[in-house]
Order: C-alpha cells, then structure tokens, then sequence
C-alpha cells in the first residue's frame, strides 16, 4: 500500500468529502437531464429542444468559464462551493413546487438548466481545485480517475433512476429526489476542514485573465489539450441529449428503457475510470486523453446507426469507456502543466473550451429535426474525427 497511488487520499477525509459532493452533483444533472429530456420530447415532439435543454446547461461555462476561474483565486473556495450547491437545489426545489402544483412549463425548464448549469461551469476552478491542494500534485491523476470514476458512475445511476422515477411519479418525484441528495451535498461541505488559500496579489480580474491566456499561448501542450477539448464538446459529447430521442423513435423504449440505455454510457465510463486509475502511469496520458476521444467518436456513429437497442446499449458502453480516458485525463493535463498560482485561472480557460458544447447542441439540434436524430448523430461524429485529423499539427504536442 506504501507505494499505491491511492495511498494518501485513503488518509484524507476532505478529498472524500469533496469527491462525495462531485458525485452527488454529477448524479442530480443525469437524473434531471433525462427526466427534462423526455418530458420535453413528450410535449413538443422537437428534438431541437431536447437538446437546447442539455445545451443551456453548458453555455454558462462559454459565457463565464475564464471569469469564474479567475474569480475563484480570490475568494474562499469552500464557502463559494457552499454557495454553488445551495443556489442549485434552491432551483430544483422551485421546479417541484411548480411541477406539483401543474404550472410547470417548458420556460421553466429551460431557465432551471441554465441556473444550475451556472453552478457546473464551477467545478473546474474551485471543487477540483481544491480536490488538488487536499492529495498534492503527485496524486492528481489517481484523484482524478476516482472523480471521473464517480461522474461515470452517475452516469449510470442518474439516467437510469430518473427514467424510472419519471414513469412512476412524474418530473416532480425526480427533482424532489435532486433536492434530498443536495442537501447530503451540503452536509459534506460543511464538514471539509481544509481551506485552500487565496492567491496574493491585487490583480484585476480581467488582468489575470490576460496572464493566464498569455501562458496559455505558450505552452503547446496546453494549446493541444483545449483544441481536443474543443473538437470534444462540440462532435462528441452533444450526442448526449438525442439518447431520449433515439431510444423512442428508433429503438422504440419506454421512459424506463431510455433510462437504462442512457446509463450504459456511465457503465462503460465507469470501469473505464476505474481502469485508468489502476494503470494509468504519467507517460501514457496524453495517448490516453486522444485514444479516448477517437474512441468515443467511432462509436458514437456505430450507436447512431444501429437498430438493436442491445447492440445500441453495447455501443453506448464502449463509448463511455473512450469518454473515462478523455474525461480523466482533461483537468490532470491542464492541472499538471499550469503553474500553483494560475491553476483556478488556467482550468477556468478550460471551462469554456467545454462551454464551446453549445454550438455542438444547437448544431445537431437543428440538423436532427431535418434528417433524422440518428442520421444527425452519425453525421456529426464523423465529422468529429475529420476535425481531429485537420489539428493534428496542435495536439501532436500533447
């Protein structure tokens, strides 16, 4: 054990605290966006606006990643997690009340995500910062196959819970489930003793900006993980939102089958995380992180086209295990190469590379009502790895 990677998170409570608060996070978002995702597609019939639903979660990292990131270094990050969580179950709480009382509408939805997406485009600059100063940068890739590990996992229990909960009890039984685990959320951040400090100086926001984009330039390795981010958020990941859609009109499943199918995806990120956190070493991270997203987008076009819900499922599970390399490997690379006093600042630039996921949304949205959803999600995975062979010349340097 004295020479296991895991051996100094095992002895650091706060890191477990902090990893819980992520799960929690993380599996809320999945059993909402399903249980959204299929109410929508009920009322409006439009898979453009299932997948502007997922897409409004994500832009708040475009419209204010790099300022969060910046702003983080100059607050207390435990009291701004503190705050983050509370803002996101206050909305969901406000969905149940009005899901309950029969006036939710689609406007609603749409805001509620976009809230609570505010509070996602956080987790870069402060929770996994944090999650850093507590295990210490020799552990980081280990913590971050843990953190990516329980993201995944989630991704299994979210969608899958959500579907079932949807079909017994409506919207309302889902989001009421979200406030309960909020508030574990909050208990567990209230127990974290460490306190990460600010970093000096008496900068302006938008003068730390300009240092950390000034680095960013520089430094090849850091320019090739955000062009893999980009190419990432906007061919791959947004195909996401047309599981729903796909697993109703092309697979023919229930809210409890596309529940079940949109968890395969976790089940594959899951072990796949688990796997890199194992064996990973340092060497092999950036083949990892590029290995992942190749992964990830040849069968996202295989799940497309199929018209087996099994084989849809098995393809969903090979594109999780693409996505755990990818996933776990995205903030270690960039955590790793930015120097202790940019890292908020430097994963905040990060943030909105993955805010860039909105094009990808309304992209496919659109195209999916033109030729199909599956047609969409095929066309646009393809088009995914044309994008990673035109930049070769950037991410060569990972």
């Amino acid at each position: 054990m004295s020479n296991s990677p895991f051996r100094r998170m095992i002895g650091a409570p706060d890191f477990w605290r902090l990893w819980y608060v992520g799960l929690i996070v993380s599996t809320v978002r999945w059993l909402e966006t399903i249980a959204v995702g299929v109410v929508v597609y009920q009322r409006t019939e439009s898979a453009f606006l299932v997948s502007m639903m997922t897409m409004l979660r994500l832009l708040p990292m475009a419209l204010f990643g790099v300022f969060l990131g910046a702003l983080a270094e100059r607050f207390d990050r435990g009291r701004t997690l503190l705050i983050v969580v509370l803002m996101m179950g206050g909305t969901s709480a406000v969905v149940a009340v009005l899901a309950g009382t029969g006036q939710l509408e689609i406007w609603h939805l749409a805001l509620a995500s976009f809230i609570n997406g505010c509070g996602w485009c956080t987790d870069n600059p402060v929770r996994r910062v944090m999650m850093g100063e507590v295990v210490g940068r020799e552990q980081m890739g280990a913590a971050m196959s843990l953190d990516v590990g329980a993201g995944n996992a989630s991704r299994m229990v979210g969608p899958a819970v959500g579907g079932f909960l949807l079909a017994g009890t409506g919207i309302q039984g889902a989001f009421i489930l979200g406030v309960l685990m909020y508030g574990t959320a909050l208990w567990a951040i209230l127990a974290i003793s460490s306190r990460i400090p600010r970093i000096a100086g008496s900068e302006a926001v938008l003068a730390r900006i300009a240092e950390g984009l000034a680095l960013v330039r520089t430094d090849k390795r850091l320019i090739g993980v955000l062009v893999v981010t980009v190419i990432y958020n906007i061919f791959a990941w947004p195909f996401t939102s047309m599981i729903p859609v796909i697993g109703r009109d092309r697979l023919h499943l229930g809210p409890e089958g596309v529940g079940i199918l949109a968890a395969m995806d976790g089940i594959g990120a899951f072990v796949g995380a688990l796997l890199v956190g194992l064996w990973l070493t340092p060497k092999w991270y950036g083949r990892a992180y590029l290995g992942g997203v190749v992964c990830y987008l040849i069968t996202v076009v295989i799940f497309a086209l199929v018209q087996s819900p099994v084989l849809a499922g098995v393809a969903l599970i090979v594109t999780g295990f693409g996505g755990a390399g990818f996933a776990t490997m995205q903030a270690t690379l960039v955590y790793l190469a930015a120097p202790l006093h940019m890292r908020s600042r430097i994963l905040g630039i990060l943030t909105v590379c993955i805010g860039t996921g909105p094009i990808g949304f309304l992209w496919l949205g659109w195209l999916a009502d033109r030729i199909g959803s599956h047609n969409a999600v095929a066309v646009t995975g393809a088009l995914g790895l044309l994008a990673l062979a035109a930049t070769w010349r950037w991410w060569k340097e990972i």
